[in-house]
């Protein structure tokens, strides 16, 4: 290992924001995966050559700013919708973010100085770090957006089997693995070539899953995703929303024919997406008969907004083929700065705020199965998709991405469904406004997508779920719990170190 960082001072200042961002090409769409053991190691050295604990807090925190604001640069693009309003904010969206979260990556920094050198240290300095990590659902409504664990959704067949252990230890144990993993490459040959071997096992054990597993005997609906492909623009100003409004429905007939074409009896829906119909589709009934006329008979999943007793909420409602509204889910986690205003900011910088829903529900109805629905920003919750005690067949999430353009922002957000159906067994429908639209299957296997920036249908079979898988059981307890383990562990030589030294005087 690398005895000593060979700077100090702004120089060392810089070299901590450079090498976080650096670690931030590890997350999607660019998973180089090979860049995170060099940026932890600069982390950690730095956290080990510091000449105090304030030293090595601001070390993590630099790391952090960088590694934040590099990951989450795609916020900008929400700012330049409404440009002439909040212009003065472009500088502070991503480092704004990354300000609040950064200082969490001083924690490890910080406690990794509790224990001597050696692996004692890097149990300390990984527990400690994934703790925090899973800390973040306690900042304001949560944010726990890229956690390190979804750096190993590699593309294709790779990453399908590397991110099949989340079955049992959830993104955050992902996280912990990596971590773990990252700095013991530089323990020496006998510590290179544990990792090899290790490696090699997940990744065998991966595949041994992905060709084991047997869904349960369970139909679901064949889903039509319609991405209408409108500018967010357009949705503010709504100077098109009647042609808008018509090339959902187009799409939609277009969607439901071919799925009636298919044969089979299999029940249809149409999913439309967050921001989908451009007005408040509780209160406009004749919207709702032509939807149910374009959807041929089929149940139609349509976001909407909805106002009720001066509320408004974010809301995904289900449209039978009568045009009657039977079911509605309203968004329960808003997004901090977009959807409401955090307390910490004494000013009004947002046109409105919504207020959340009651919490996670399962739809169980004839036309399509059990549903767990969701909007937008709630996908992103580990160990908290589905209701409790009422487990669902697939989950569906909406959702509007237009606000990011063709950034990384949408295919971060895509990544994380790809998660959550590893970690709960359930094959998840993603229907986005303007893409990235997908289904994956219960073990996270892409079965079907529609790109950024195509208005389009997407007509696919939605797969059958899988029992129940340990992480669904147990959820982020498990992560947690060897997190816990790790720094506990860090300590246990030093202990029984000390006891052997009080026998020895003993005897003396």
């Amino acid at each position: 290992m690398i005895s000593t960082l060979p700077v100090r001072g702004w120089r060392l200042a810089g070299l901590m924001v450079l090498a976080g961002a650096f670690s931030a090409l590890s997350l999607p769409p660019v998973c180089a995966l090979f860049v995170l053991p060099l940026g932890l190691l600069v982390l950690y050295r730095a956290s080990e050559d510091a000449a105090s604990w304030k030293q090595a807090a601001l070390c993590g925190f630099l790391f952090g700013m960088g590694f934040h604001t590099a990951g989450l640069y795609w916020l900008t693009n929400a700012i330049l919708t409404r440009i002439h309003q909040f212009w003065w904010v472009i500088p502070f969206a991503a480092p704004g973010v990354a300000l609040i979260i950064a200082p969490l990556m001083a924690v490890p920094a910080v406690l990794c100085r509790l224990v001597p050198a050696g692996w004692r240290r890097i149990l300390m300095f990984a527990g400690s770090w994934t703790v925090v990590d899973m800390a973040r659902v306690l900042i304001f409504s949560g944010f726990p957006w890229n956690p390190l664990g979804s750096d190993l959704e590699l593309p294709g067949s790779i990453g399908n089997a590397l991110i099949q252990p989340a079955s049992i230890l959830g993104v955050d144990g992902l996280t912990l693995a990596l971590v773990l993993a990252s700095l013991a490459l530089f323990r020496g040959r006998v510590a290179v070539l544990s990792v090899l071997v290790c490696s090699v096992l997940w990744l065998g054990g991966g595949y041994w899953r992905l060709t084991t597993v047997t869904p349960l005997p369970i139909s679901n609906p064949r889903a039509v995703l319609v991405q209408g492909n409108v500018s967010e623009n357009e949705i503010i100003n709504r100077q098109q929303s009647v042609e808008n409004f018509r090339r959902y429905l187009r799409l939609t007939a277009q969607g439901t024919q071919k799925a009636r074409l298919m044969g089979d009896d299999r029940p249809v829906v149409v999913i439309w997406p967050e921001s989908g119909f451009p007005g408040l589709l509780d209160e406009d009934e004749l919207a709702r008969q032509v939807i149910a006329h374009a959807a041929g008979g089929a149940s139609a999943m349509i976001g909407s907004d909805r106002e009720e007793n001066g509320h408004w909420y974010n809301s995904l409602e289900l449209v039978d083929q009568d045009g009657k509204i039977t079911s509605i889910y309203d968004k329960s986690r808003l997004v901090p700065f977009g959807e409401y205003q955090p307390w910490i900011i004494p000013f009004n910088v947002l046109p409105g705020v919504l207020t959340p829903g009651p919490g996670l529900k399962t739809w169980d109805l004839p036309d399509i199965g059990r549903v767990g629905p969701m909007v937008c920003y709630e996908i992103i919750f580990s160990g908290s998709v589905v209701a409790r005690h009422d487990r669902p067949d697939w989950l569906v999430t909406i959702s509007n991405d237009a606000w990011f353009g063709n950034s990384a922002g949408p295919r971060q957000h895509l990544a994380t469904g790809r998660l959550r159906a590893v970690e709960e067994g359930l094959p998840v429908v993603f229907a986005n406004n303007t893409g990235i639209s997908a289904i994956y299957d219960a073990v996270g296997r892409e079965t079907v997508r529609l790109g950024w920036g195509r208005a389009d249908v997407i007509v696919s079979d939605i797969p059958s779920p899988l029992s129940p898988t340990i992480f669904s059981r147990y959820g982020r307890a498990i992560p947690l719990s060897l997190s816990i383990l790790c720094v506990l562990l860090s300590f246990w030589p030093t202990v029984r170190r000390k006891r052997e030294r009080v026998v020895m005087r003993q005897k003396g």
